[in-house]
């Protein structure tokens, strides 16, 4: 399958600031085309590429006080292969974390599915957070968790994700999460989506339905959305005036939600 993603930034800067992208495809994704243009009053800025512990490949720059504009543009053709350091971190995925308290929600989680295990317990998570959760766009803020989310019971993809994270981490499955690339995602977007170490590999959760899973790109990966920002800066302010994201596959695959799908 061959998929065009592409991402098209826009922000303004308030002074010297340390600006973090996390918008390119993982490391090891099969690319058979890859552009990134970063600019700024005519002028071409070059960003600094990082690897984090799972692939992603962060871009850092110094940018004065000015606007800025970012074009990302990938062909991307297959699958990116497994990377064995995934199976290194599995009690690191199991703790609590900012977004995903499942500490908070283990009496909950064991009361819903505390008879489960497994994929019945991966496929009950995953059930009960789409028939719970409303999509509403903009229902939710930047500093909500998987707590808050189940309280109003709405939100976007991130808290679809938080909720399924915290819920698998209270019944003692890892789970962490993932942005991606989403082909046929409605609106267009980056994707959040959940993962959980099931028979010994990490499967995608995707409560939202909103995409087959088997279309995703990978670009980050981490404990919950603190990690798989697609934007951060520091020692500056910095506001974001456009996101336009875009995701196109070849051909676009039929999910039945029911198989297990794994994120390359």
């Amino acid at each position: 399958m061959q998929r065009t993603v592409s991402a098209h930034l826009e922000f303004d800067v308030s002074g010297t600031c340390d600006v973090i992208l996390a918008v390119a495809v993982a490391a090891g994704t099969p690319i058979l085309s890859e552009t990134m243009s970063l600019t700024s009053n005519g002028r071409q800025y070059t960003a600094v590429e990082l690897f984090d512990r799972h692939g992603a490949r962060l871009h850092r720059f110094t940018g004065t006080a000015g606007a800025f504009e970012l074009h990302y543009h990938a062909v991307v053709a297959g699958i990116r292969p497994v990377d064995p350091a995934d199976t290194l971190d599995l009690l690191h995925y199991l703790r609590p974390s900012r977004f995903a308290e499942s500490d908070q929600l283990r009496s909950t989680a064991r009361q819903l599915f505390g008879s489960l295990s497994g994929q019945g317990l991966v496929d009950a998570v995953t059930s009960y957070v789409f028939t719970t959760l409303s999509y509403v766009p903009g229902a939710s803020g930047p500093g909500d968790s998987a707590v808050t989310t189940l309280e109003s019971k709405r939100g976007v993809c991130r808290d679809y994700a938080h909720l399924v994270i915290a819920l698998l981490r209270a019944c003692d499955v890892p789970a962490r999460m993932a942005s991606a690339y989403a082909p046929g995602l409605k609106p267009m977007d980056f994707h959040a989506l959940a993962e959980a170490w099931v028979d010994g590999a990490w499967q995608v959760v995707d409560a939202t339905r909103l995409a087959p899973r088997q279309s995703l790109v990978r670009i980050a990966t981490g404990r919950d959305a603190s990690d798989v920002a697609f934007l951060t800066n520091h020692f500056a302010g910095l506001t974001l005036t456009r996101v336009e994201v875009g995701a196109v596959a070849d051909v676009l695959p039929r999910d039945d939600h029911a198989a297990p799908v794994f994120l390359a």
